[in-house]
């Protein structure tokens, strides 16, 4: 319907619907693109980044909105990640060759879970060997499970989000609400369900109980800090990695944790079904990502556009 979209993601609303859209989805380095303007929900994880119907299309939006923002001191930090001559340049052919994909098996177990076929996801991944990736099998996250169940991520955005919200409605021009209080309550006025408080507001309520940066949010930040040291970023480093491949999106909970980049692109159907292949690393491997996506997209050409029906 578009020729191109941007997306906002702080736990995969970027990665998340260009999977289930048969599109390709650019979740960038936080930092790498301005959130300024941006309803925020936590500063450390959310960021902007294409939503497109191609890789090419995908790399040159991310070319333009990467860069310094005055605005958002998190694009000075990160400008260091934005390549001389832009994001286009990675666009090659070939450009899976020689690279070393960790393959994440635990999230291939997503296939039965969502009533596809294990044997969809063969053909993508033989198109990676015969493209010359090295794929680096069977591999796990050590703390996968201290990651799933630790609650340190759920406490941190609840704080983040009252704080940073609060900012930003405070800093418009003009706007009927000046804080997360006050939309709570205009929400309770307005709204015409009869038990607000249990959709939709559960999650704002719960934030607006909390106190701010303090003792909890630091406890939080350094648990993350290590789940994140001993997990993703130790499988990456250990296995010499240039990115993890899984299926579906799922994954971007992972890249979310660390600020980590990912691109989605489509990999196939199931009975009319889409799924994409997900690729993530390290901060600032955007250019390695574009290179790996490209190369696959090149060669399947997977995607359908959507019929059009009245």
């Amino acid at each position: 319907m578009v020729t191109v979209s941007l997306g906002t993601d702080t736990d995969g609303s970027i990665l998340c619907p260009s999977d289930s859209n048969s599109v390709v989805g650019i979740k960038p380095t936080v930092g790498l693109t301005s959130r300024a303007g941006v309803v925020p929900i936590s500063p450390r994880q959310d960021t902007v980044g294409p939503i497109c119907r191609t890789v090419s299309d995908a790399a040159h939006v991310l070319e333009i909105i990467a860069g310094i923002d005055i605005n958002d001191k998190a694009t000075i930090e990160a400008s260091k990640y934005v390549p001389k001559g832009g994001y286009a340049q990675f666009l090659r052919k070939h450009g899976l060759r020689g690279k070393r994909l960790g393959v994440v098996r635990s999230f291939f177990e997503l296939f039965e879970f969502y009533g596809f076929p294990p044997e969809a996801f063969k053909l993508p991944m033989r198109t990676l060997r015969e493209r010359g990736a090295i794929l680096v099998d069977n591999l796990e996250i050590d703390n996968i499970n201290e990651i799933i169940n630790d609650q340190s991520k759920d406490i941190a955005l609840k704080i983040e989000f009252k704080v940073a919200l609060n900012a930003y409605l405070d800093d418009l021009v003009y706007s009927p609400v000046r804080s997360l209080a006050d939309v709570i309550a205009f929400n309770k006025k307005h709204s015409k369900l009869e038990k607000i408080d249990e959709y939709g507001q559960d999650l704002m309520l719960e934030a607006q109980k909390t106190s701010g940066i303090g003792e909890q949010l630091n406890e939080a930040l350094l648990n993350l800090t290590r789940l994140n040291k001993n997990g993703f970023k130790k499988l990456m480093r250990r296995n010499k990695l240039d990115a993890v491949v899984t299926p579906f999106s799922k994954f971007g909970k992972i890249l979310s944790m660390g600020g980590y980049p990912g691109i989605i692109v489509p990999a196939g159907y199931v009975n009319g079904a889409p799924f994409g292949i997900c690729f993530g690393g390290l901060k600032g491997s955007e250019p390695k990502l574009i290179e790996i996506a490209y190369s696959f997209e090149q060669a399947t050409k997977i995607r359908k556009p959507p019929s059009i029906s009245i």
